[in-house]
């Protein structure tokens, strides 16, 4: 079905002789067949949006309805790959169309010339149902992929071929109850706005290791938990961000450029095919899906993002694996809503954003979970949705900031105080939270024993107590403060420059795994320990500070995570001998 252009306003056309088309199809706009969406129909009148540049687009151009809503393609060949907001392969396209994306251009999501050696699990004459694999791939060194039976298919396997095969082949029949065959290949399409079922969601239990201590260990995310990370310009989110995709004990990353900077990209195109996942040591890229909708990219291609990289992330939930989707950033999509919400000159909403705003951004944090999914042998996946927030100036008074924090469990507040004097990661400790800390405190106990949260909430309140104490300093100096209020401020000093305190480019310090941290932490805490049994029987304060094994503590973060455990023992005896030497001087005299 196709109809006439008469309104062209940016990324927004409006066509008439639509009536027969639905909200939510896709149509081909133009002679260059630019792809769009329906937003809404008036009639037989529809409002467009259009993924790529409308310049050259005027009345009367043929607008042709394809009658499937916004989808994506599902199966082998998504890892190690990039896409744009929606889901068109750019390396392939560079190799078709040099180095600018030719307007139109249409290439398939999955490479269809591609062989995969297919290796069924299931035989003829099982009985399947949705959700049931049906045999694997070896995608890349890193994950076996799983061919799933598709949504709305159940019945008996009447055929099933092993071997190599291409993605649109037929590898398997399935005879349904009314007798009907259907031909199953390795491609499943999904509407992008439509979350994938699952039969039950569960509260989330297990931490994710991101091996950034001030995330792990003061403020930790559950694997299928949602978090936000807002910051002004050049506070680190894009490098917090780039963290979590590297070392995050996630079996698949999904990582959205939504509207940044397209250097940041390039880095991240440059950096992932050279480091190593620290759990196999393959390349990160064999086990990452990159989705690159760049602030140069059409506007409304940017809304698209957010869904396509969130559904790719389902589907890998499907096959029972941890996934992490991290969004950079959720701002440049709530720009993207608001232009076009403007073209359509929808009532706005608070400083323009559209009066849905807040509930489209609940949309895509609650497909977050853990769940067990669709089939019959019961396997878990999860979905972790971490979304970069950049508000301007910094305000997070902003409509953005506001309706993400009421909807996500972690908030890690990046502080341009704290960036600007070169303490990265830049997250405020007392502004950020996470209300993950009780689901999570048995996974701790059960690891470490109750020491692991005690540590961590003797910390919190050292830090607390710093920032309360600053205050009386800045009015009277420090040297007005009591023997025991100089030790917590060293203390809180210790604890933010030899713990919270991590340098990225180093790599003994980019990554701490979680009985390194705890072990970190605790050599600290023990320091203060001793240091205050010292004072009570007489040691001068200045010297506790200028013992020797505090330099060690110091540059124990440095360690690699194979020696950490030794060299922490000997640490904590120095530090105890020469306190207790400190504190005999003392009661000699």
């Amino acid at each position: 079905m196709s109809g006439k252009v008469t309104k062209v306003s940016g990324p927004l056309v409006v066509a008439e002789g639509l009536a027969d088309a639905n909200v939510s199809d896709v149509v081909r706009v133009g002679r260059q067949r630019l792809i769009g969406e329906i937003l809404n129909m008036t009639g037989d009148s529809a409002s467009i949006q259009v993924y790529e540049e409308t310049s050259g687009l005027g009345p009367s151009a043929d607008v042709e309805t394809t009658g499937m809503p916004m989808s994506v393609e599902l199966g082998p060949g998504m890892l190690d790959n990039i896409y744009d907001g929606i889901q068109r392969p750019l390396p392939e396209i560079r190799a078709i169309a040099g180095e600018t994306i030719a307007r139109g251009t249409e290439v398939p999501a999955l490479n269809r010339e591609k062989v995969w050696d297919f290796v069924p699990v299931a035989s003829v004459g099982d009985k399947l149902v949705t959700g049931d694999v049906l045999g694997t791939v070896q995608e890349t060194s890193a994950i076996n992929h799983k061919i799933m039976v598709p949504n709305g298919i159940e019945g008996e396997v009447v055929r099933i071929e092993s071997g190599e095969h291409v993605v649109e082949d037929v590898i398997a029949v399935i005879r349904d109850k009314d007798g009907k065959e259907h031909d199953l290949t390795m491609i499943q399409r999904w509407p992008v706005r439509i979350a994938r079922p699952y039969i039950k969601k569960y509260v989330p239990s297990r931490p994710m290791n991101s091996g950034q201590r001030i995330i792990d260990t003061l403020f930790p995310i559950a694997k299928g938990g949602t978090a936000a990370v807002p910051g002004p310009f050049g506070s680190g989110k894009t490098v917090v961000q780039h963290q979590l995709a590297k070392w995050s004990d996630v079996d698949i990353v999904v990582y959205i450029g939504c509207g940044e900077r397209g250097n940041e990209m390039t880095d991240v195109l440059m950096e992932f095919p050279e480091l190593k996942d620290p759990r196999n040591g393959e390349p990160l890229m064999k086990r990452t899906v990159l989705i690159a909708n760049t602030s140069d990219m059409p506007v409304a291609a940017r809304e698209a993002s957010i869904y396509t990289g969130i559904t790719i992330a389902e589907y890998f939930r499907d096959m029972g694996y941890d996934v992490a989707v991290l969004a950079d950033s959720t701002s440049r999509w709530a720009e993207a809503l608001r232009e076009m919400s403007g073209r359509l000159e929808e009532m706005p909403g608070e400083e323009g954003y559209p009066a849905y705003l807040a509930s489209r951004i609940a949309q895509f944090y609650e497909r977050a979970g853990v769940v067990e999914c669709m089939g019959s042998d019961e396997r878990k996946g999860s979905v972790t949705a971490i979304g970069a927030v950049s508000p301007p100036g910094g305000d997070i008074s902003e409509p953005v900031s506001q309706a993400t924090m009421r909807i996500v469990k972690v908030f890690w507040a990046l502080d341009s105080s704290l960036a600007y004097a070169r303490h990265f990661p830049a997250i405020n400790w007392l502004t950020s939270y996470s209300l993950y800390l009780d689901n999570l405190g048995a996974w701790y106990e059960d690891q470490f024993g109750p020491a692991y949260m005690e540590n961590r909430n003797k910390a919190m309140s050292i830090l607390q107590e710093e920032s309360e104490l600053l205050e009386i300093v800045r009015l009277v100096g420090q040297d007005a403060l009591s023997a025991n209020d100089r030790l917590t401020m060293e203390t809180a000093k210790m604890v933010r420059e030899d713990f919270l305190q991590q340098n990225a480019f180093v790599d003994d310090d980019a990554y701490s795994s979680y009985a390194k941290q705890y072990r970190l932490l605790d050599t600290i805490l023990k320091y203060d320990e001793y240091a205050r049994e010292a004072l009570v029987k007489g040691a001068e304060i200045d010297r506790l500070f200028k013992i020797g094994a505090k330099e060690k503590i110091g540059r124990a973060k440095m360690i690699p995570q194979d020696r950490f455990e030794d060299e922490y023992d000997a640490i904590v005896a120095e530090m105890k001998a020469q306190i207790d030497e400190a504190a005999a001087g003392g009661e000699d005299e």
